[in-house]
């Protein structure tokens, strides 16, 4: 795992930022911290940040360029499935001075051009300059596991693994209203935009050919989409589909287990990681296994079961004991890593999760992607019930009206569960489309427009929201749902968490269900097969049941709840009145109505804040933000 920056001039005044690529490559030392390698030409220079996983020696560092000197590579991943491609190329006369897989990814792209990245099993960021051809090849994997961020104008194209990277090269930093509007209902930025003006994510399975010298418009090409069920149906009974994902998914574990440096998995408790924890012991003697559990929140606590799967499969097992100030005192290391408004407060325990890891190896197991292609959210669940149990959702809808009196927070397992029954009801108003961007979403765009304090084009914003719910049409099913959470919800939110907290210690996690032979396989299957009356995730459960405990099957889904309402009651009250969300601050910025701020914080310190402390930490996330690379 590493990280990757690169400037592709189009004029001489292109090249005027070529000097900051240092700063660029120093950005990202934390992604690579074991190397540091420049190239250089006259249109085009290029920088690598290494975390030595695959052949640990000097010879694999890079820029790493072929036998020639054409072609030189930066790559940011694994190829996990190089071996095999380097067999046939050897076959072919191909010599190997490395035992890398980068290496083997040059020499398939020198052969066969983009077409290479279907054979390429793995996760990646990558570049690839041809020095004859004077162009610049960069991509991403498929299902967006690692990033890739670029600008371009007329005089240049930049691209680095983290938005930092580009700032240190001197892009312009103008916020993008439209996104600051998305960040505030989602609580992240959804891609291909960024919180920047001109500055885009790029999009998952999809690649870039630039031409160095001369300017050209910058179009990205689909080397992948998630098949459509319509067009790829299972055609197996049920069990020979359990078999399947059996077989699959071992597989996509096995070719995860390649390293030259320690490695381990995560182990929550849950269904997700148990699995690749069960699957992994198969492929190894003593495989570490490595848990978080939480003092202060005994509710919260899985460790009970992921020792039972520890013990069952005699793992070096390692839990963490959190407390609330563990994860206080960790707050401001994620606030001064993050380069993009980011307010998924579970990534206060991932990168402590990973911070621990760390100590003892270099790689990690995660079952992350299995909720998303398998049903395993409530918002799943209530998606079920309002197209199959009609009754139930029009009583739900009469009841809601009764109930408001008495909604709480989230912490509060009564206020919680009326909270829940008010979201369904007013999800089961509106269209499939509208209704997934509301329960995706902290805010409804009423109360963001009382909040913000600038005007943008209402067309603008539903032409971009259109094109990001497009998946969802007007006869779309559950699959549509959940392939919708894979475009939006699993790049954008879960797997920007993990890559930013692990990678700021240091740690690449590997996830085995989002091989894309998984997933390819899971979107052809039918939806009851996924969830029915009874169960979420259901062939995912049935196929493992015999392997796991018992006690796993038997136990409802918990996500951890950051106690953020204390910590803005007090440690963090002063930061929040006198500075973050101060009036002068909120006057310099120009972006909110400070009117509408001083009634969230009256609330906020209220006897009944409600359900708010989602909205207020993502107001804190942005200023803090704002206040490090804006002011």
């Amino acid at each position: 795992m590493c990280g990757i920056a690169g400037i592709v001039a189009f004029s001489p005044a292109g090249t005027v930022c070529f000097h900051n690529i240092s700063n660029a490559s120093g950005t990202l030392s934390k992604r690579g911290p074991d190397y540091e390698g420049f190239f250089r030409s006259n249109h085009v220079v290029l920088a690598h940040r290494r975390l030595s996983i695959i052949d640990v020696s000097a010879s694999a560092n890079q820029p790493m360029q072929d036998e020639s000197g054409r072609y030189q590579i930066i790559f940011n991943g694994e190829f996990f499935n190089f071996l095999e491609h380097k067999h046939a190329l050897e076959k072919l006369g191909v010599s190997f001075k490395t035992t890398s897989d980068t290496e083997v990814l040059l020499q398939l792209y020198i052969r066969e051009g983009p077409a290479c990245l279907q054979k390429v099993n793995g996760f990646f960021g990558l570049a690839i300059f041809d020095q004859e051809e004077n162009t610049v090849f960069i991509a991403r994997d498929r299902m967006g596991i690692k990033p890739l961020w670029y600008y371009h104008d007329e005089d240049k194209f930049i691209f680095g693994s983290e938005l930092k990277s580009l700032m240190a090269m001197g892009i312009p930093r103008e916020i993008d209203r439209i996104s600051l509007l998305n960040y505030l209902q989602l609580n992240y930025v959804p891609g291909p935009w960024s919180i920047f003006e001109n500055v885009r994510k790029m999009r998952p399975g999809h690649y870039v050919i630039i031409k160095a010298g001369s300017p050209q418009t910058v179009q990205e090409i689909s080397f992948y989409n998630i098949p459509e069920n319509s067009s790829s149906t299972f055609t197996g009974s049920y069990q020979e589909a359990q078999n399947k994902l059996h077989e699959l998914l071992d597989a996509s574990v096995q070719r995860r287990m390649i390293s030259d440096v320690p490695l381990g998995a995560f182990l929550s408790g849950g269904i997700d990681s148990s699995v690749i924890v069960a699957l992994a012991s198969r492929h190894t003697d003593k495989l570490r296994t490595f848990s978080i559990g939480y003092k202060d929140e005994p509710m919260y606590d899985e460790t009970k079961f992921a020792r039972l799967v520890a013990d069952r499969y005699k793992t070096d097992h390692t839990e963490f004991s959190l407390s609330a100030d563990d994860l206080y005192r960790n707050l401001f290391n994620v606030l001064d890593y993050l380069d993009e408004p980011f307010a998924d407060s579970s990534a206060l325990a991932v990168n402590i999760l990973c911070q621990e890891t760390k100590k003892y190896v270099t790689v990690s197991l995660s079952g992350d992607g299995a909720d998303e292609m398998f049903a395993g959210y409530n918002k799943h669940r209530a998606e079920w019930i309002l197209r199959n149990r009609p009754v139930f959702s029009s009583l739900t809808r009469m009841a809601s009206p009764l109930l408001r009196p008495f909604e709480g927070a989230r912490n509060s397992a009564t206020g919680n569960r009326i909270r829940q029954i008010h979201r369904f009801a007013e999800g089961a108003a509106m269209t499939a489309s509208e209704r997934y961007w509301r329960w995706c979403s902290f805010i409804d765009e009423g109360e963001i427009d009382q909040m913000i304090d600038f005007t943008y084009e209402n067309r603008n914003y539903f032409r971009r929201k259109k094109d990001i719910l497009q998946p969802i049409g007007s006869g779309s099913t559950l699959q549509d749902v959940l392939r919708m959470d894979m475009h939006m919800v699993l790049p954008n939110d879960m797997l920007v968490k993990v890559d930013m907290m692990s990678m700021a210690n240091s740690l690449e996690v590997r996830v085995p269900f989002l091989d894309y032979t998984v997933v390819d396989f899971a979107f052809s299957l039918p939806d009851h097969w996924k969830m029915d009356a009874v169960f979420s995730k259901k062939i995912l459960r049935e196929a493992f049941r015999k392997e796991l405990p018992q006690e796993l099957f038997n136990r409802g889904k918990h996500g951890f709840e950051v106690p953020l309402i204390k910590w803005f009651r007090t440690g963090l009250r002063s930061l929040i009145e006198d500075d973050l969300l101060s009036e002068k601050l909120i006057d310099r910025q120009g972006l909110f109505c400070y009117q509408e701020i001083a009634a969230l914080k009256k609330r906020l310190f209220s006897s009944h804040p409600g359900e708010i402390e989602a909205r207020i930490w993502g107001l804190i996330v942005f200023q803090y933000w704002w206040k490090k690379y804006m002011d």
